[in-house]
């Protein structure tokens, strides 16, 4: 960028590009560490590259400031993470599609206040997670469409007195456009970082949920689900014991995110332009992404090679469950007057209907003729099996 607008000649391109170039191959072979005279990478970067050009070396800072390198460097770290968590969604996505239609009508109880309420299907329970995944991934790509501007060249967020080909720059670099003004580049310390970890958090939130469901089937008072020996862990002192510990670390993962966001938003409260306080947000910002995409990875795992115990699913069914549908039954019987039906059912203290014996053949027929879109009897899994395919391929365009 430099060589195109003059301030270096071809030559001292060419110097310093192979100069950065054995900078990174000695860095990746473990030949050159960050250590403490340094306060960052890029005061480290110049001074080795002065040191072996000399004069040359303390020409690559023309028009640059720390503030915008660290916000290349971020934004790029982002980008990097927001396509890895991406992927481990997609992935996710992948393996509750593949539950869910291989155990559609496999009935369970649905609960409301966690008590049991309508009968249910593992179709419907791991189909909303599913979905509930593809609209993660369109709000990930919407918040990487935001991070994926570049920085450079707004220097400390005034802009400098070069014509600098900041178009060329960020092209090189991989960015999908250049964020335009100096000060807001500035101003968007912090923001851009905020969004990335809300993205996250909205992943981990659903993660939470999905935990906790687990944490609860998996427990000898449900036994819906059981999970092999190499997804437990033993007690240290209880030899009778196994612990669903994954699933409990999977529920912590939100908290985490969740602090990091609470620490952040309180070191942006500041006025325009750059502070020292930035530097804080580090911490905050580095912290969940690791642990979170490995626990996206293990939760995929989980899902794939979890057991439904359909027996215990079975016997949960009651007939007081089928009560809704038999209120809808009698409604339509009578003319459509669902609240004459209801009260009925209420009156009686007994669901509608309730002479019938044949519990296993009523529940099945339940979750067939619950017809209305996007309940049991019509799950549309192919329609969101359709927004996935679309996402895997956008994300193959990318």
């Amino acid at each position: 960028g430099l060589g195109r607008i003059a301030v270096l000649t071809s030559d001292e391109v060419d110097s310093l590009r192979l100069c950065l170039d054995g900078l990174a191959q000695r860095y990746q072979q473990g030949e050159y560490i960050l250590d403490v005279p340094f306060e960052d990478s890029h005061s480290a970067i110049e001074a080795f590259v002065t040191q072996q050009l000399g004069e040359v070396g303390q020409k690559i800072h023309t028009g640059r400031s720390r503030n915008d390198q660290v916000l290349v460097a971020t934004r790029l770290y982002l980008k990097q993470q927001l396509a890895t968590l991406r992927a481990c969604c997609l992935h996710v996505i992948e393996v509750l599609l593949a539950r869910a239609q291989q155990d559609e009508m496999m009935p369970m109880p649905g609960y409301t206040h966690l008590q049991r309420a309508v009968p249910s299907s593992v179709g419907l329970w791991l189909g909303a997670y599913a979905e509930s995944f593809v609209d993660n991934v369109r709000h990930l790509d919407h918040v990487l469409e935001l991070v994926d501007q570049c920085p450079l060249g707004a220097a400390a967020g005034y802009g400098v007195n070069l014509p600098l080909d900041r178009e060329g720059v960020a092209a090189e670099l991989g960015f999908a456009k250049v964020q335009n003004n100096a000060m807001y580049v500035q101003n968007s310390r912090g923001k851009f970082e905020l969004l990335a970890l809300q993205a996250l958090g909205q992943v981990t939130l659903d993660v939470r949920r999905l935990a906790w469901d687990l944490s609860l089937y998996t427990s000898s008072e449900f036994d819906f689900v059981r999970l092999p020996a190499a997804l437990r862990t033993g007690s240290s002192i209880m030899p009778n014991k196994s612990n669903p510990d994954l699933i409990e670390l999977l529920r912590a993962l939100h908290p985490m995110v969740l602090a990091g966001q609470v620490e952040l938003d309180a070191i942006l409260a500041l006025p325009s332009a750059y502070h020292r306080d930035m530097q804080a947000s580090k911490p905050a910002l580095l912290r969940p992404w690791v642990k979170a995409q490995a626990g996206l990875s293990l939760l995929a795992k989980m899902l794939g090679q979890m057991t439904l115990v359909a027996e215990s699913l079975a016997e949960a069914m009651e007939e007081e469950m089928l009560a809704t549908d038999r209120a809808i039954h009698a409604a339509v019987a009578s003319g459509g007057v669902f609240r004459r039906a209801y009260g009925e059912s209420m009156d009686k203290g007994e669901p509608i209907g309730s002479e019938a014996r044949d519990l296993e053949g009523d529940i099945e027929q339940s979750l067939k003729d619950r017809v209305s879109p996007g309940g049991c009897g019509d799950l549309g899994l192919q329609k969101i099996h359709d927004e996935f395919q679309w996402l895997v391929k956008n994300q193959s365009q990318k």
